[in-house]
């Protein structure tokens, strides 16, 4: 999967990589070409005292010296632009298709692990990149053009290199298969501590409320110290990864310089050829931990590359339909048609044998117990998800054979729990119609009873509003909710209990405002107080996923013990109170 990302991302910056490669391959000729520079200065300058010799190649090798820096930048700079390009793809990729899930595709994942994968994941890929742009070409070509170099100069000493090497190598892969299952341990333990904090800082009203932060730190602090002992036991190895190179390094170096200098001491090599020797050993030495440094990348970045690719590979649970179909008219007319719907692994079924029409100009409300199926009723229609058996239309087409783009401009939905994003109360408005004037904003706060409240602020509609709308009450995030619904012009609303946080005064001028605003649209609320209903065109009975019952109040009240029931429990209530 590591490998396939890579292929699939990196190919648009095809030319910012072939220029790393040039680059790179000529900084790593040069700085191969100086230590021999060096080892003839010694020997053939200063050895016989020849003061030109030693100025002429001395500033041949400052020229090269000079290249071997500018190409390594360019390098580097070239290398740098490719990988923070492939990061920038990535990350727009697994946006796009987490965007593309429904919420049954969500929910399979769950918010943290896709948080994560869309952001520390693509990081550890993208810095392996931006690692193997910098060393893939240097670390080979140093390698085998300082094998080639040493034994040029010295073949005696030659056994230094095959022994000191395949030493390196075997440490090295050694460290790194113990840290490949760390690595994937590592990035669940990530996992779970952002679930735990994400549902700490949104559920903190209620920790507090409950008086749990004592349980919370604690349930914390365990996530914590999982993650910190996975840690720990990935520092311990690179703990001994380093001295293990360190010592390779030195001893390597000490050997050549006690071999060599006997040699040196026998007449049979010369002073600047040890040097040389001892520089290209030291090169192949740090190439080989060059190299290093990306298997140390690999393990991570290849689990990170995994975890992408089951977000990437996930194929939609709804799909765009390849051909949609375009209704004819634009009423806003709904209807269910034996509809049927369960969600995944449940063991019966949310909602069975659904049939409704809602015409234009109505209101349809539809009232039950909690766990009756109301909220997932209506999300059948904008699709969050899609009906197991049964159809459901909008303007007499099957909203599977709709594109998205037709149900978002015809229906606006106000969910059970309204959320608000940072930003300004203009810029929320506007979310679902950039192009709305101020006046249709306030013409929309006026409606949902929003512009008092809004108007008191300094900045008006240019006030800020904190993400998820927690720096505003209850009521004024249902309100501005319901609002944003209508700048919409949307021909069908589907209200789901968006009223329960208002008072009943509010309510009542709330829904006298929207009568108004919505006749020639299609209204289905879902509302779990009888005052709110009690006008409606038809009311439909939920229980146990059953439409038990159907008609208006008064026809309800005469025929429906189920709705009578719930009546008689709210009366009793607001007479208890």
């Amino acid at each position: 999967m590591l490998v396939t990302l890579i292929r699939r991302y990196a190919r648009p910056y095809l030319p910012y990589i072939v220029a790393v490669i040039i680059f790179q391959l000529a900084s790593t000729i040069a700085a191969l070409y100086l230590p021999s520079l060096n080892a003839q200065i010694i020997d053939e300058g200063v050895a016989r005292g020849d003061t030109d010799y030693i100025w002429r190649t001395g500033g041949v090798m400052l020229g090269v010296a000079v290249i071997q820096v500018a190409t390594a930048v360019a390098g580097v700079y070239f290398g740098s632009k490719a990988a923070m390009a492939f990061g920038r793809d990535l990350r727009r990729g697994v946006f796009r298709k987490v965007t593309s899930f429904s919420a049954k595709d969500v929910n399979v994942f769950g918010a943290p692990t896709l948080i994560t994968r869309g952001t520390n994941d693509v990081q550890q890929v993208q810095m392996l990149v931006l690692l193997g742009l910098n060393f893939m070409v240097a670390t080979p070509i140093m390698c085998i053009g300082g094998i080639f170099m040493a034994l040029r100069e010295d073949l005696n000493l030659s056994w230094l290199v095959w022994v000191s090497v395949p030493l390196l190598v075997v440490v090295v892969g050694y460290l790194v298969v113990r840290l490949m299952p760390l690595f994937r341990s590592m990035q669940k333990k990530i996992d779970r501590l952002n679930g735990i904090l994400r549902e700490q800082i949104i559920g903190i009203r209620v920790v507090r409320a409950f008086v749990r932060e004592p349980h919370e730190t604690q349930r914390f602090g365990a996530a914590n110290q999982e993650l910190t002992d996975v840690s720990l036991k990935i520092g311990a190895l690179f703990v001994l990864m380093f001295p293990a190179i360190g010592m390779i390094l030195h001893v390597s170096t000490a050997a050549v310089l006690w071999f060599g200098g006997q040699r040196v001491d026998a007449g049979e090599m010369q002073v600047g050829s040890l040097t040389a020797f001892l520089q290209y050993l030291l090169q192949i030495l740090i190439a080989v931990m060059m190299g290093t440094f990306m298997a140390m990348m690999i393990p991570r970045a290849s689990v990170c590359a995994d975890r992408i690719g089951e977000v990437l590979d996930v194929e939609p649970s709804i799909h765009e339909p390849l051909t949609p179909t375009v209704p004819a008219g634009r009423s806003g007319r709904v209807e269910f048609r034996n509809v049927s719907f369960a969600y995944p692994g449940a063991e019966a079924p949310v909602l069975s044998n659904i049939s409704f029409t809602a015409e234009p100009g109505q209101t349809v409300a539809i009232i039950g117990s909690t766990g009756a199926g109301k909220t997932s009723l209506l999300a059948l229609l904008p699709r969050l998800y899609d009906a197991a058996s049964g159809e459901v239309l909008l303007d007499g087409v099957p909203v599977t054979n709709l594109a998205r783009s037709d149900i978002t401009t015809r229906v606006a939905m106000v969910p059970q729990r309204p959320y608000l994003f940072s930003g300004t109360i203009e810029h929320n408005l506007r979310f679902g119609r950039p192009e709305a004037t101020d006046e249709e904003l306030w013409d929309a706060l006026t409606t949902a009873q929003a512009e008092d409240f809004v108007r008191e602020k300094s900045q008006g509609l240019g006030a800020r509003i904190s993400q998820g709308g927690t720096n505003v009450s209850g009521g004024q995030r249902q309100r501005l909710s319901i609002a944003r619904a209508l700048v919409t012009r949307p021909k069908v609303f589907l209200f789901d209990d968006s009223f329960s946080a208002l008072d009943v005064a509010t309510d009542a001028r709330l829904r006298r405002a929207l009568k108004a605003k919505t006749a020639d649209a299609t209204v289905i609320i879902v509302g779990q107080r009888v005052s709110t209903i009690a006008d409606a065109d038809q009311i439909l009975v939920l229980d146990k996923g059953q439409i038990v019952d159907r008609g208006t109040h008064e026809e309800l009240l005469d025929s429906s013990s189920t709705y009578r029931e719930i009546v008689e429990s709210q009366l009793s209530t607001e007479a208890a109170a």
